[in-house]
Formats: C-alpha cells, structure tokens, sequence
C-alpha cells in the first residue's frame, strides 16, 4: 500500500547552535540536559559540589565577605531592604568568641557596664568630697578640724587610682574588627535609606568599637543624628572625623555647616532660659511692686566688673 510521506516518521536531527555548550565542560559532571530552544544544564554530584565551596577559601570571614558583597550589590540597585538582610547574614556569618573576640552585641554590654561603672565612681567620688568638706568644720574648742595622717594619705591614694584607670571605654579588640565594622556600617547605610536613624546609630556605634578611626562610620553616625535633631552629636562626630581625615571634604563641609546650626541652637536656648529666669523673677518681684526693670547692670570700663544700678521709676 502507498503511504503518504505527511504520516511517515522522520528522524530528528540535534543542533548545537543556541545552546550554552560551556556547561558540559565539567567532565566530573555526573549529567548534561541539552534544553530545546537552548541552553545546557550541567549536575555535578551534591557531595563533590559541596566539597569545592569548602576548598574555596578556607578562611573564616570567607563565607562573611561574600555575604557582604551580594549586599554591595542590592544596594547598588537601591534594593534597600534586601541589602539590610545580606548585611545581617554577614554579621552573622562572622567569626565570633574565644580566639576572635567578641559580638556587636557584647561590645555594647560592655561599654554599658563600663559607663555604668564610671557614674558610680563618679557619684563616690562626690560623696567623699561632700564628707570631706562637712568634716572640715570647727571642733569643740573652736579650732579647725584637720583630716589624720592616714586619711589623707588614703585621699590620695584614691586620687592617684582614679588617674590611673582609663577616662574611657577600651573595647577588646577582634582579629576580624575592621572587616565587620565595614558590615555594621553598611547595615547603616540601609538604615538610613529605610529612616531607621536610631538602629542606624546603634550599628555605627558597634562599627567605631570595631574600629574607632573608621571615618564613614562617623560621617553615617553624624547623619543620623542630625536626622533626629541632635545636632550636637551630629557636629561632634562631623569634627571627629575631620580630625581623622583633614582631605575629607563631606567632613569638613558638614562642620561649617553644624557649626553655625549649633551656634544658632545655643543662642536660642540662652534666650529661651534667659526668659524664664526672667519670669521667675518678676514673679517674685512682684509681691513688692518691683520688676526687673527697676534694676540695671552696669559694666565699670576700667574693671571690667559690674555693678547694679537701681530705678524707681521703671
């Protein structure tokens, strides 16, 4: 019987162009899936695969430092939140405890307990000037009461401790200190796209215990807190990081700038408390029928004192 050629099978031929034969070159591949339309895909064996990221660097911020790099990237592309959770990732992947030094998180602790420490010696160290002074009144003969030998030999025993611990926090150091304050202030960054100024605080705050010369960490610092009207805080970490770096320009722009904001500030709280004060008194002055305006501050040229002048009719 004739058959129709329409019906009769025909054979399929492969061709490679369109397809991405680079993928077989893996000859340990366990399997290459040529797709129609394009494209080759390549299995390696789980183990073996697992086995080359192990030997791919061996160190142990490795894995950290490729975290950081997709976050780079997210940012880069302005995918903020992404960005924030691959910076999180490389916190956490980084090494941490005995032998590398401690968390973020343990650095705080530890500034706090610090602080916490110096109010507390600081709060003594009144207490005993406040003691001493009461201790310096008359004794029953009239004379001057005088502190024994040997309390005064503790005083300064005291005085010569205080001077001799640290005015201020001393973080431990981390063998991977500088790489992680790079991921705490990046996080920073992310938060400060996102308008988290206050965790973005926190974490320039864990990247200077880090790292305390890390200027960009200042710079997002200072920002922040200008964002929260901190403007005190924002010129102090602004001054800072020019100190460090005298060449940085945004450091030095942003202490003219918070300079004259600061100045601005501080005049119009000095009105501000003038003007209660004044109140205050006026109130008080006004059970007599006075004010204020009844007195007058005079400057004497050649002293350069002052003295106060009295006005009835005002």
């Amino acid at each position: 019987p004739c058959v129709s050629n329409s019906t009769m099978p025909t054979e399929t031929k492969f061709d490679s162009e369109g397809f991405d034969l680079g993928a077989s070159d893996n000859k340990e591949a366990a399997e290459v899936i040529y797709e129609m339309g394009g494209g080759a895909t390549s299995i390696a064996p789980p183990l073996q695969k697992e086995e080359e990221h192990k030997n791919s660097d061996s160190s142990p911020i490795a894995e950290a430092e490729r975290l950081k790099e997709l976050g780079n990237n997210e940012f880069r592309q302005k995918n903020h939140l992404d960005a924030f959770d691959y910076y999180t990732d490389a916190i956490e992947a980084s090494p941490m405890g005995e032998g590398m030094g401690p968390s973020g998180e343990k650095l705080l602790k530890l500034r706090e307990e610090f602080d916490e420490e110096q109010r507390e010696r600081q709060a003594e160290r009144h207490k005993r000037d406040m003691e001493r002074r009461r201790g310096q009144g008359k004794d029953k003969d009239g004379q001057d009461k005088k502190d024994e030998d040997d309390e005064g030999n503790n005083t300064n025993d005291d005085e010569e401790e205080e001077q001799q611990r640290p005015a201020e926090f001393i973080p431990p150091r981390h063998t991977y200190g500088s790489k992680i304050a790079v991921y705490y202030a990046n996080r920073a960054a992310t938060s400060l796209h996102l308008g988290r100024h206050e965790e973005a605080i926190e974490d320039c705050d864990i990247a200077l215990l880090y790292n305390p010369t890390y200027v960009k960490a200042l710079l997002r610092r200072c920002t922040a807190y200008e964002h929260i009207e901190d403007t005190e805080g924002a010129l102090r970490d602004a001054k800072r990081a020019y100190e460090l770096d005298p060449t940085n320009a945004v450091a030095r722009k942003n202490v003219a700038r918070l300079q004259k904001i600061e100045e601005e500030r501080l005049e119009k709280l000095k009105e501000e408390t003038m003007g209660k004060l004044k109140d205050l008194g006026n109130s008080i002055l006004g059970n007599f029928g006075l004010s204020l305006d009844n007195f007058a501050a005079v400057q004497d040229p050649n002293t350069g004192g002052y003295s106060i002048s009295f006005n009835q009719n005002k």
